[in-house]
């Protein structure tokens, strides 16, 4: 071919352009399934949804399922509220083996042939109901100078985490046969399922571990509201489509348990620009940790109250 026929080189090639991301503020009380990690389902959403941003209300196990608060763009700063609120779960103690993980990803360091009466258990449970001391299992999140203690187990040194206070409201016994026993707990923040298991079992004097585990309640989100991953692929991708947005939680909905402060218009905008108000009236609270400041039906942010003036802690941008 002559080379004055020769195609030229594109001095452009074609790239592919990468789709903006979208401002998609609110929750999803997802449905966390069985062997996915916590940050793995947060990536799935964020991408169906294409948000800018994303974060979780508090860790589920990758055994664990149920429900795993996912916050999206301006809901991720109150993500703290998530992880405060009490929490519920459903789990099932497996009698007779103790693992280094205590539960059925790990490997067996204890086992015996004694299985517990029902009255047995049942004479237990309120000595693990309310203000209980509990050491986190080594295979945990927990930092120990400065790195996480399931690293340094994996990497095989021994782990000794002490014990901390953590507060069970309530303990029942759904079921229980002679291997298994199906428990549901409602507890407070830093409260592990997998220590309660273990050291039921060593109190019991056959060990155990956890085989099965789901939350149902984180504060206000509830079993009623989860929603699977499958049946959001269903609802679309991109966070275009119109049933993706109403699955979406509003961001106000792990706030519930605290209160909520009117603000005018001027006060509103000095608030937006980071100055202090001064909070006027019969009514006007002295001192508050937290409020939700509204201006009409917008949400303005996460405020604190002190000696009468009022400040923007966490500012949203919703407008």
């Amino acid at each position: 071919m002559n080379a004055a026929c020769r195609p030229m080189p594109n001095p452009h090639p074609r790239t592919l352009m990468k789709k903006p991301k979208l401002k998609v503020n609110g929750w999803i009380a997802l449905d966390k399934p069985y062997g996915m990690t916590s940050t793995q389902a947060v990536g799935k959403v964020r991408w169906l949804f294409n948000a800018e941003k994303a974060g979780h209300g508090g860790t589920l196990d990758p055994l664990a399922t149920g429900l795993l608060p996912v916050a999206l763009g301006e809901a991720t700063k109150t993500v703290q509220w998530a992880m405060d609120g009490r929490k519920t779960y459903r789990f099932t103690a497996a009698w007779g083996a103790e693992t280094n993980t205590d539960d059925l990803e790990g490997h067996i360091i204890q086992r015996s042939h004694n299985r517990p009466s029902k009255v047995e258990i049942m004479a237990l449970l309120p000595r693990f109901t309310g203000a209980i001391l509990q050491a986190p299992p080594a295979f945990s999140a927990i930092k120990i100078d400065g790195e996480r203690a399931y690293d340094l187990a994996r990497a095989g040194e021994v782990v000794e985490i002490k014990e901390r206070a953590v507060h069970i409201d309530t303990l029942k016994l759904l079921q229980a046969d002679e291997h298994t026993a199906n428990f549901e707990i409602d507890c407070g923040k830093g409260t592990y399922v997998r220590s309660l298991a273990r050291d039921m079992g060593r109190a019991l004097g056959c060990f155990a571990h956890v085989s099965a585990l789901r939350r149902t309640q984180v504060g206000a989100l509830s079993e009623a509201q989860m929603i699977s991953l499958e049946k959001l692929e269903e609802m679309g991708i991109d966070g275009a489509s119109e049933a993706l947005k109403r699955a979406l939680l509003p961001l106000e909905t792990v706030l519930d348990g605290i209160p909520a402060l009117a603000v005018l218009d001027n006060d509103a905008a000095r608030l937006r620009q980071g100055q202090t108000v001064l909070l006027r009236g019969a009514n006007a609270p002295i001192s508050e940790a937290a409020v939700l400041v509204q201006h009409g039906t917008e949400l303005v942010g996460i405020g604190e109250v002190y000696q009468g003036s009022l400040k923007i802690k966490r500012l949203f941008n919703l407008l």
